[in-house]
C-alpha cells in the first residue's frame, strides 16, 4: 500500500511540474466557460443604428431619446435622405435604420396613427429579427405611457423591411461563416502540421542550414498549400452559388482576390503555430482549440460582436475570421467594392506580414 501511495504522489508531482498539463486541466475549462458564457447570447446590446427623421417634431425626438437611452441601441448617425440608406448599410457598421414618416406627430394626434419604418440589415437574419422585435417592444412601451390619459388610443404602425435578405434565409449567414472556418482551419492546420512534422523528424534543421534563407524555406514550404487552398475556396464558392443559391452581388474577381489574401493570412498563422509547436500533436491541438472556438464565437459568424462585453469586442479584432466575414458578406450580399472594404483588407494584409515576420525571426533564432 505504501508503494501505491508513493506512486500516486509521483504522478501528482509529474502533473504539477508540467505547466502545459495544468493549463489544459484548469485553464481551458475556465477559458471555455468564460467564452461561452459571455459570447453566446441571443440578446442585443449597443447595436449601431441610423435615424432618418422626416418629421423632426417633438414626438419623434421623444421616441429617439427613449431608444438612445436604452442599452440595446446606439444611434451612430442621423441621415437626411432615403438615398443615403444603402450607403450607410454598405459600410457594415449600421444594422438598422429607423425611418420616421413626414408629419409623424400631426398624424398621431389627428388620425391617432403614425408610421415608423424599420429597415434592417438581414445579412444576419437572427440579429435583424431581434432588432425589429426590440424596436416594436419599445414602441409598445412608449404608447402604453402615452395612452394613459386619453380616450382614443394612439397607434404607431411599425413597418419592417429586410434588406439584402428579404426572405431571411439562414444560408446567407452560414455560407460566409462556414467558408471562413473551413479556409482558416484547413489552411492553418495543414501548414502547422506539415512543418511540425519536419521538426519532429529532424529534417527541418537540415533545410534551415541549407544555402536557402529561412524566409525562402518558409515560403517554399507554404507555396503548394496556397494552390490547394485556392482550389478549396473555389469549390466552396461554386457550391454556395449553385447548390445553396447564394447570390454574388459584387465582383467575383474581387471575392477571389480577398479569398487568396485570407488563405495566405491563415497559412501564415499556421507557420507561426508551427514555430511554437515541437510536435504534430501540439500543433493539431493549438490549431483546433486555439482557432476553432475563437473563430466560431468571436468572429461575428453566429453571435453579434456588438452584444459582447467590451473585452471580448477588443479581442475579436485580432481574429482574422472577423474581417474576412465582413468582406465576404459585403461582396456577396451587398455588392460592395474595394472602396468599402479597404480597411478590412488592410487589416488582413497587416496580420499576414506580422505573422510572417515573427515566424522568420523565430526560425532565425533556431539557427543561431
Amino acid at each position: 500500500m505504501k508503494k501505491f501511495k508513493g506512486f500516486i504522489k509521483k504522478e501528482f508531482y509529474h502533473i504539477f511540474r508540467d505547466k502545459r498539463s495544468l493549463f489544459i486541466l484548469f485553464g481551458m475549462p475556465i477559458a471555455q466557460i468564460m467564452l461561452f458564457g459571455f459570447a453566446i447570447t441571443n440578446e442585443i446590446n449597443n447595436v449601431d443604428i441610423a435615424i432618418l427623421d422626416h418629421a423632426k417634431d417633438a414626438t419623434t425626438k421623444e421616441i429617439i431619446n427613449k431608444i438612445s437611452a436604452s442599452s440595446y441601441f446606439s444611434i451612430h448617425q442621423f441621415i437626411e435622405n432615403e438615398s443615403d440608406i444603402e450607403s450607410v448599410f454598405k459600410t457594415g457598421k449600421i444594422k438598422a435604420v429607423l425611418n420616421f414618416e413626414k408629419d409623424f406627430s400631426k398624424n398621431l394626434i389627428k388620425e391617432n396613427q403614425a408610421t415608423l419604418q424599420i429597415i434592417a440589415d438581414a445579412t444576419d437574419p437572427n440579429t435583424a429579427n431581434t432588432i425589429s422585435n426590440y424596436v416594436n417592444a419599445m414602441l409598445l412601451n412608449y404608447l402604453k405611457e402615452q395612452n394613459k390619459d386619453i380616450k382614443i388610443a394612439y397607434q404607431i404602425m411599425p413597418q419592417t423591411r429586410m434588406v439584402y435578405n428579404p426572405e431571411l434565409k439562414s444560408v446567407y449567414m452560414f455560407v460566409p461563416g462556414v467558408m471562413t472556418i473551413i479556409l482558416m482551419l484547413v489552411s492553418a492546420m495543414m501548414t502547422s502540421i506539415s512543418i511540425s512534422k519536419e521538426k519532429e523528424l529532424g529534417t527541418m534543421e537540415i533545410l534551415l542550414v541549407s544555402p536557402l534563407k529561412p524566409f525562402l524555406v518558409i515560403v517554399g514550404k507554404v507555396f503548394p498549400y496556397i494552390f490547394l487552398s485556392i482550389i478549396n475556396a473555389a469549390v466552396i464558392i461554386i457550391l454556395s452559388m449553385f447548390v445553396f443559391k447564394m447570390p454574388v452581388q459584387g465582383s467575383l474577381f474581387l471575392l477571389g482576390l480577398e479569398s487568396v489574401l485570407f488563405i495566405i493570412t491563415s497559412l501564415s498563422l499556421g507557420i507561426l503555430i508551427s514555430t511554437i509547436s515541437a510536435t504534430q500533436q501540439t500543433a493539431m491541438m493549438i490549431s483546433l482549440m486555439g482557432l476553432m472556438l475563437p473563430t466560431i464565437l468571436l468572429s461575428g459568424f453566429i453571435f453579434p460582436i456588438s452584444s459582447m462585453p467590451l473585452p471580448l469586442q477588443i479581442i475579436s479584432n485580432i481574429i482574422p475570421a472577423k474581417w474576412f466575414i465582413i468582406i465576404v458578406k459585403g461582396i456577396m450580399l451587398k455588392g460592395v467594392g474595394l472602396s468599402f472594404i479597404w480597411k478590412e483588407t488592410l487589416v488582413l494584409f497587416g496580420m499576414t506580414v506580422f505573422y510572417m515576420v515573427i515566424s522568420v525571426k523565430k526560425y532565425n533564432i533556431r539557427l543561431e
